[in-house]
Order: C-alpha cells, then sequence, then structure tokens
C-alpha cells in the first residue's frame, strides 16, 4: 500500500506536540468567540451573585413583588450592580453577536445583546430621568429583566456546555504520535539526538525496535516490521526492508532501522492529514442550527415590529409612549424560555444517550440525523474486531493439528506482529504448553525463524516458497488469501509442514446493523484501506453493501466530501487515524469507543461500548431530541408571535394592549412549559 499523499503541504504545520496549543473543553459562541468552560462557570456564578440584589430590589415589569424592597439609594445601587452586570455577564453574547453580524447572519446571540442592550440602555435612560429631572416621571425600567434575562441565558449556555463536551483535542494527539527527538546520523557515521522538527529531507536517522519512527522516509537499510494501524488504520504490521516507504508517526517491531527523511514534520502524512481535519471541521462549523435559525427570524421580527411600534406610538401618544412600546416588544423578543429550550433537552438527551453507551460531543450531530441518507463506515475495528482470528490451520506432513499450531506458537512466542500474537493467543486458549523458541529473529521481508527443541523452523509467505522455488499448494493459497486471510506456512529442512490462514474477525451485531439500516432508507457504505479481496469477503458477509477498498485517509474524506457534494447528508463511522478526516468531513461523525483518541476527539458522537449497533440506538436518540426541541422551541418562540405583536398595541384600537405584567406572566408559564417538557424525553428501544 503506497501511503504517500498527493497533497500541497498547505501553510506547513509544525508538527513538534509540543509547539502545538489547542484548548480542550470550549464552546463555540455563535460567532467564532470560544470560551473556556471553566470561565464560564465562573461567569455565570458572579453574574448571579451580581443579580440577586438587583431582582430584590427593582421591579419586575413594573410590578412590585412581595420579597423586593427598596431604601434611600437604592437605585443607585441597582444602576451600578446592572452596569457591572451588563459589560461582564453580557461579554460573551456581545463577542457573539459581533461574529455572527461580521457574518452577516444575525442569529441567537444578536438577538440576546439585543434584548440586553435595549433593557440597559433604557433602564439607564429611566434612572437618569428620574433621578435627575423629574423623580415623578412614569418612565418604567428593566433591571429586573436585564438582570433574570443574562444570568438565565448564561445558565443555558453552561448547562449545554456540561452536556456536550467540544472536540478540540483531536490535532494535539494527532502530532504527539511523532516522538519528540530522532537519532540523526552525522559524520562518521555518528548518531546524534535532534528534534524532530530541525529535521531536513536527505538526512538519516536511526529508529531503534519499538521506537516510533520520526518523520516519513524511505528505509536505506535494516528491516523490520512496522506497526502502521495508529497512522493508516491497517490491522497487520507491514514488513519494512530497503526501498520501502515508512510513515512518521508509525512503531518500528523488531528490527533496526536507517531511514532517509523524505518529508519534514509540516509536510509529512500527519501534517497532511491534520489538515485535512482542521479544513474538515472549519467547514463544518458553518453549519447553522435550527436554534439559530428561529433567533434570526424572531430578530428580524422583534425589529420591524418594535420600529413600527415606535412610529405608530409616536404619532398617536407622543415620542415617550412610543419609545416603551418600542423597548416591551425588543425585550419581550429574548424571552428566557427562548434562552432554555434547546439546552434543556439537549442536557436530557446526553444524559440518556450516558446512560446507553452514547457520548455526544456536538449538539448538532442530534440535528443533522433528520435528513440522513447515507452512513459510512471503516472495516477494521468498526465492522470488524481488528484482532486476527485463526480461520484455517491445515498440516501438509505428519504433524497433527495441535503440534502443528504449537510450533507456530513456539516459533513466534516472543514477537509483537498481531498474526503472530493473534496464534499465540490461540495456542493458549487451547491450552498447549508454550516453549519459546531460541534465536528467534526477523527474516528479511518474509517472516521468523526460530530453533525449537534443537530444530531450525522458518515461517515464511507464499512469495517466499515461490523464490525458493518449494512446492506447496497454490490454488489452496489462492482461496485461502481470496477469503482475506493472510497466509502463513511453516518450514523445516525445506519442506513445508504446514500453513495457518488468519483473518480479521466480523463483529455478530455488524450484520443486524446493515438491515436496521436499510429499514431506515440509509444507505450503508463499507471504507477501507485494505485490499480489494478482503473487503470484498466482508462486504458480501455484510448482505453485499457497497463498499471502496485500498483507500487513503484523503480518498475516505474525498468519497464522503462527493457524496455530500450531491445534496446528501452522511455519517462516518470509524475508529482509526485514518479515520479522523472522514469523522470531522461527515455531517454526524461516530467513533468506536474502543478506537484511537484521535478519531474520539474528531467525532462528534462516541460508542462507549464500541457496539456498531449502538448507531442505531443513536439514531432514535437523535429524532426523539429533535421532536422535544422543535416542541420547545414553538413554546419559548410561539410566546414571542403571540406577545410582540399585542406589545406594540396591533389590538389597541379594540382596547387590548398587552402590560408588561402580563406579558411577565406568559413569560414565566413559558420557561416552566419548556423545562417540563424536555423532562418527558425518552429513548424507545428496539426488541
Amino acid at each position: 500500500m503506497d501511503h504517500n499523499m498527493n497533497m500541497s503541504s498547505g501553510s506547513g504545520m509544525q508538527m513538534n506536540h509540543g509547539s502545538m496549543n489547542h484548548g480542550s473543553m470550549s464552546m463555540d459562541m455563535g460567532g467564532g468567540h470560544m470560551m473556556n468552560m471553566g470561565n464560564f462557570k465562573r461567569r455565570f456564578w458572579i453574574s448571579l451573585i451580581l443579580a440577586i440584589p438587583i431582582l430584590l430590589l427593582s421591579p419586575f415589569m413594573g410590578i412590585v413583588l412581595p420579597f423586593q424592597m427598596t431604601f434611600p439609594g437604592s437605585n443607585w445601587v441597582v444602576m451600578i450592580l446592572s452596569t457591572i452586570l451588563f459589560f461582564y455577564g453580557g461579554e460573551p453574547f456581545f463577542s457573539g453577536a459581533q461574529g455572527e453580524l461580521k457574518a452577516h447572519a444575525p442569529a441567537m446571540m444578536t438577538l440576546i445583546t439585543m434584548g440586553i442592550s435595549v433593557a440597559y440602555l433604557y433602564s439607564l435612560y429611566s434612572f437618569v430621568i428620574k433621578t435627575f429631572i423629574n423623580p415623578k416621571a412614569h418612565v418604567m425600567d428593566f433591571f429586573w429583566e436585564l438582570a433574570s434575562l443574562i444570568v438565565i441565558m448564561l445558565l443555558g449556555h453552561w448547562i449545554e456546555m456540561g452536556a456536550v463536551t467540544n472536540a478540540g483535542n483531536a490535532l494535539q494527539k494527532m502530532a504527539a504520535l511523532l516522538p519528540d527527538t530522532a537519532y540523526l546520523i552525522t559524520t562518521g557515521d555518528q548518531t546524534k539526538d535532534v528534534p524532530v522538527s530541525e529535521l531536513q529531507t536527505k538526512q538519516v536517522v536511526v529508529v531503534q525496535p519499538g521506537e516510533k519512527i520520526p518523520a516519513d522516509g524511505q528505509v536505506v537499510s535494516g528491516s523490520s516490521a512496522v506497526n502502521e494501524a495508529l497512522v493508516t488504520g491497517e490491522a497487520k504490521a507491514v514488513t519494512k526492508q530497503p526501498g520501502s516507504k515508512v510513515i512518521g508517526g508509525s512503531v518500528n517491531g523488531d528490527g533496526s532501522l536507517h531511514v532517509e527523511v523524505t518529508a519534514t514534520s509540516s509536510d509529512g502524512y500527519l501534517s497532511q492529514v491534520i489538515k485535512l481535519v482542521q479544513q474538515a471541521q472549519k467547514e463544518k462549523s458553518k453549519s447553522e442550527t435550527l436554534a439559530n435559525r428561529v433567533a434570526r427570524w424572531l430578530f428580524y421580527a422583534a425589529l420591524i415590529i418594535g420600529i413600527l411600534a415606535l412610529v405608530v406610538w409616536t404619532i398617536i401618544s407622543g415620542f415617550s409612549v412610543g419609545l416603551e412600546r418600542m423597548v416591551t416588544v425588543l425585550v419581550i423578543a429574548c424571552p428566557h424560555a427562548l434562552g432554555l429550550a434547546v439546552p434543556l433537552v439537549i442536557a436530557r438527551s446526553t444524559s440518556i444517550g450516558a446512560q446507553n453507551g452514547l457520548l455526544v460531543r456536538n449538539r448538532q450531530a442530534l440535528e443533522e440525523v433528520k435528513h440522513l441518507d447515507y452512513v459510512f463506515m471503516d472495516k477494521t475495528g468498526t465492522l470488524t474486531k481488528g484482532v486476527f482470528q485463526l480461520n484455517d490451520l491445515i498440516s501438509t506432513s505428519d504433524l497433527s493439528k495441535q503440534e502443528l499450531l504449537n510450533l507456530f506458537a513456539d516459533v513466534q512466542a516472543n514477537s509483537s506482529h498481531p498474526l503472530a500474537t493473534g496464534l499465540v493467543s490461540e495456542a493458549k486458549k487451547q491450552g498447549l504448553t508454550i516453549t519459546p523458541a531460541t534465536d528467534m529473529q526477523a527474516i528479511q521481508g518474509v517472516g521468523v525463524t526460530g530453533t525449537v527443541n534443537g530444530k531450525f523452523y522458518q515461517i515464511v509467505t507464499a512469495k517466499y516458497l515461490d523464490e525458493h522455488h518449494l512446492p506447496y499448494d497454490r490454488n489452496q493459497f489462492e482461496t485461502l488469501a481470496g477469503a482475506g486471510n493472510s497466509v502463513s506456512y511453516l518450514i523445516q529442512a525445506q519442506q513445508v509442514l504446514g500453513l495457518t490462514a488468519q483473518g480479521d474477525v466480523l463483529r455478530p451485531e455488524s450484520h443486524r446493523l446493515m438491515q436496521q439500516l436499510q429499514r431506515m432508507h440509509i444507505k450503508p457504505v463499507m471504507l477501507t484501506g485494505d485490499n480489494k479481496l478482503a473487503a470484498q469477503r466482508v462486504a458480501h458477509e455484510l448482505g453485499d453493501i457497497e463498499y471502496h477498498a485500498e483507500l487513503l485517509p484523503q480518498d475516505k474524506e474525498q468519497v464522503i466530501a462527493k457524496t455530500q457534494a450531491q445534496g446528501n447528508d452522511v455519517m462516518m463511522v470509524g475508529d482509526g487515524i485514518n479515520d479522523a478526516p472522514s469523522l470531522s468531513r461527515a455531517n454526524i461523525g461516530v467513533a468506536i469507543g474502543a478506537g484511537t483518541d484521535v478519531a474520539i476527539d474528531s467525532a462528534d458522537v462516541v460508542l462507549v461500548r464500541s457496539d456498531p449497533e449502538d448507531i442505531i440506538n443513536f439514531l432514535d436518540l437523535a429524532k426523539a431530541t429533535n421532536r422535544k426541541m422543535v416542541e420547545n422551541l414553538w413554546w419559548g418562540a410561539g410566546y414571542n408571535i403571540i406577545a410582540m405583536p399585542l406589545a406594540a398595541g396591533i389590538l389597541a384600537p379594540i382596547g387590548i394592549v398587552l402590560s408588561p405584567a402580563v406579558g411577565a406572566i406568559i413569560m414565566s408559564l413559558s420557561t416552566v412549559i419548556v423545562a417540563a417538557n424536555a423532562l418527558t424525553l425518552h429513548l424507545k428501544k428496539e426488541n
């Protein structure tokens, strides 16, 4: 498999993971403003402390509540605390609104900013009039509404942040796959430690057994089996010898390698994967949530109705009445219920998900389910278990199958190769006594050798048998290899004693998943870096589903991008680093919990139990969550649809004008209803 990536290096990202600094838990506040969850929590509590005296000392929509009080100078206390609260507690919303307006897409942050700004400025105007100009003037203030709006909106966002953690560590963990230093060969065949970031092309480095390869390169001497699973998703170690290409971040096996650097840290394989993830996340973040779409319409509606109220009431009753009507409309437009409508449902949904092995990391994934057309799935580790099972054991000598398996295990007992560990595990399972071979060595590009009970054995490939003209059943090999197996031969004194066929194990629940997806009219597609024969076998076992084989990370990402360009919404399910760009690109990225940290951090949803069938549970939960969100938004926004025109005085000719007091009561009821409705969310599992 050729792992060279034909991609431009772009900005040339520095791959020294020590230099990368990504926030681990943050939230997009609508316009690109990012806030750390700890800061948000602190801001909420400080704002609440500031708000309590305001709520005790100022009237509620002109109504003095039983628990409220005043004293000489209390109006000054309210004004000063409200000013501090407005600028401190409102800062996240101001920043978010700025981003939304820059993008010409006013939404929730702009609506909140408008509500609290109008409430504060008009209340300040009221304070100046009643304190310095006319103490008996009937100019209502909105300090109570300002304080409660800021605190409840901060609470809503905190609830949502606590329920849904943002994927922020994927890039950092990808960069961390590279070691910090490399052993550079200098003149006189001496070596010295140098930072990986300082490596240049054409330089040669030494990679000792068990170490990470520091950069993309080509082997100039030595041989080893290199584990590329964390980087490429390949389940088996890949034999490397002079002329072979290696990838930075993969793990060297038992042999020592001299590698000539062919790509620096800024344009190597991992760097290109990081850029794919960055670009995919950037484009994905442009998607708009349902709550923001509702907020946008409310913003425009409130602005239009408020301005009309100002103009009409100014003509009828004067500017002060017109101004108060407009302010009432704009303050009512940002109800407490709307700020809690979605966060309460999300909090309930993520709690239910966690109880059922589903970790929802991005709330948008719940909304994207509505239009889902395709589910793309990685093969190894997702649809299969990612471990090599002994599928066939054939003796071609007088050895029994148990004796043959015992010899295979003895020769490979000290090898870390996945095929070897699979056989040793099977031998132990059958209760065989394993005697590790002495003088075990790797055969260049072939297999291993070792001495057991004084006899020299070799474990080799069919290619080795061909090259050394040793007889074996070629048809038998093609049948086993065609079924997706890795075939190994045990030879002694140039005679083939037997062979093993090992293959990845299909998860039993994968069959049911395919059937359930098809019943939901969602098309399953398998994406894999494995060879076509292995992919074809798995696709056939799963009901002849569509598949794409021999894919590099950018190939998977391109398949998804192409499908999206055709107007389809897609989900990607994977577990390896090679899946990270695809997980980020897809409308919904789902990571298998047993997969790599990088895959998990690139995903929107994590299947904690590593059970692919939990995809169905997620789809069912998402659909139920969407219903509740729509219901709550109707309760929250529905209040506005009725209250804003009434507050503007549309029914004034027949004597009906919504008073601030009635508006306050409706607002409170709306908040209670959305909270109660969120609690009715449940996940109904299929039997």
